[in-house]
């Protein structure tokens, strides 16, 4: 019998005190000062001071684009949401029809932003929905993954319970998976806020006419750094609110302590899945194809432009420069998986520390909660260059800012799924007079578990984006830098094949992660695998 995760965040746990909140905040600004003056020759940095006067002096320019963002980030938080709402519930409903699903959508979300950007705006052109579509795509399946996790964490006994009143699975799947999967729903909601809003802003790099994102270019252009900055700033007091208001209605609708879930044994030799996974991926491999060509028919889309399958298997395979095609992709893709990798490692282990140690040390909450929010909200076409200048074009840099991506998610990620160990569980420890370190060891972390691998699932498109968004901005190396080049000279051929690539690539990685929580999931919640 196991001890795993699920349901409602205490309320306490989740509540820092205001006065190491106000002391993260403080330590925040003055890093950010002192940073400021040491790096004051170099004009990538705009110190606190200057970052106020340069509100104060455009607040109205700055108020107009915020609200013209802020609308386009809502609506896409809201779509996107609700997209993976119906999702997660069709998957529940309809168990056979989940693998499809998830597949399709995992393909969906690992399209580089890079490549899809433009392409929406060709598609919409130069109104909102690009940066609404876009705000849309970077939030839906961060919550329809941890969504799915949270409906599958519910105690057997419950769903015995509707059985025998004879209810049916949608009866169950209301009542009681979809009250059981709130505390899952509500973090995935406070990753998606930043998500949405910088999703907004990259749909406005590709062309808008109005926005935050069309400010920061032309701050940038014109290399006025305090604006850039401001810009910034402002973006990272809007996420921060989100996220803290998400966290506000959390703690009042999340009242209840999580339970125990205890998961009926499996038959002997049970593998949780066998031969139908090859076949799953066929089947939404086919899909994928089959949703592809159907997209470009409907969209109209020129051929020049919009190139299907059968223009890239040409390219790859069949063209006179086949072979010189698929060099240039072989060699980038190197150069990324370079940087990728270990910067994917490192944002997961310093997520799931820096979890760890608040609640092991639960005043480090509102010191850590502040700082951990700033770096995921600063668009990164702010910070990466600032983060290369400190630590150069290379590796270290590229790492840390792939690092930066893949941290917050796994952060809240953790901290919820920390918090999800069952009270019950801990009054047994603390009366064996469990210490802190046992009590992590043998309750909190199994209950980590499902949290950590979804967060890892999602980390590896997130990554991915994070990678090719720095080799474009930032490093001129790698595969984001071919695709930017590619979209520049029109080789539309090589665009799209290296955006196939790109999203083959991440979905392989995806299944890695899934092969080893699988493995891990078996032994520590079997829930997870029904």
């Amino acid at each position: 019998m196991t001890v795993a995760t699920l349901a409602f965040i205490d309320k306490r746990s989740l509540r820092p005190g205001r006065g190491s909140a106000l002391l993260g905040a403080v330590l925040l600004v003055l890093g950010w000062e002192v940073l400021a003056r040491m790096l004051a020759d170099a004009f990538v940095l705009a110190a606190p001071s200057e970052v106020l006067t340069a509100i104060v002096e455009n607040r109205t320019l700055l108020m107009r684009a915020l609200a013209v963002t802020l609308a386009n980030g809502a609506a896409g938080f809201a779509l996107g949401n609700l997209a993976a709402i119906a999702l997660a519930g069709i998957a529940l409903a309809f168990p056979r029809s989940q693998s499809i699903i998830t597949g399709l959508a995992l393909t969906v979300f690992c399209l580089p932003l890079v490549a899809t950007g433009p392409i929406l705006r060709v598609l919409f052109g130069p109104g909102p929905w690009p940066q609404i579509v876009l705000a849309a795509l970077a939030v839906y399946y961060t919550t329809l993954v941890l969504l799915l996790v949270g409906l599958r964490a519910t105690p057997s006994s419950w769903i015995d319970l509707m059985r025998s009143y004879g209810r049916g699975s949608f009866s169950t799947l209301v009542h009681v998976r979809a009250m059981a999967s709130l505390p899952y729903l509500f973090a995935g909601l406070q990753i998606a806020a930043p998500a949405a809003f910088l999703g907004a802003m990259v749909g406005e790099f590709t062309g808008a006419e109005r926005g935050m994102g069309v400010l920061t270019i032309r701050a940038m252009r014109d290399l006025d750094v305090d604006m850039t900055w401001a810009l910034a700033t402002v973006a990272t007091a809007v996420a921060i609110a989100a996220y803290l208001a998400i966290g506000w209605v959390a703690r009042r609708v999340l009242v209840a302590d999580p339970p125990v879930i205890l998961s009926p044994p499996r038959p002997p030799g049970w593998r949780g899945g066998g031969w139908h996974a090859p076949i799953n991926v066929a089947v939404v491999a086919v899909a994928a194809v089959i949703a592809w060509w159907a997209a470009l028919a409907l969209s109209g889309l020129n051929p020049f432009f919009a190139k299907g399958p059968d223009d890239v298997f040409h390219a790859l395979f069949l063209a006179d420069n086949a072979g010189r095609t698929r060099a240039m992709l072989a060699s980038a893709m190197w150069e990324t998986a370079a940087f990728l990798l270990p910067g994917y490692l490192a944002g997961l282990l310093a997520g799931a520390g820096l979890a760890i140690v608040v609640v092991l040390f639960p005043m480090l909450a509102g010191a850590a909660m502040p700082a951990a929010i700033a770096l995921r909200s600063v668009p990164i076409v702010t910070t990466a260059p600032l983060v290369v200048l400190i630590l150069g074009r290379g590796a270290i840099g590229t790492i840390a800012l792939v690092a930066l991506m893949v941290f917050f998610p796994t952060f809240v990620a953790c901290l919820h799924g920390l918090r999800q160990a069952p009270g019950q569980v801990l009054d047994v420890m603390d009366s064996y007079a469990a210490g802190p370190f046992q009590r992590l060891l043998r309750a909190r972390l199994p209950a980590m578990l499902p949290a950590f691998f979804a967060a890892a699932r999602m980390a590896v498109p997130a990554s991915v984006l994070a990678v090719t968004v720095v080799e474009w901005l930032a490093t001129g190396n790698g595969v984001g830098s071919l695709m930017a080049l590619s979209a520049s000279l029109s080789d539309y051929n090589m665009l799209w094949s290296a955006v196939v690539l790109v999203a083959a690539l991440s979905a392989l990685g995806y299944g890695g992660v899934g092969l080893v929580e699988a493995r891990v999931l078996r032994i520590y919640a079997p829930e997870q695998l029904a």
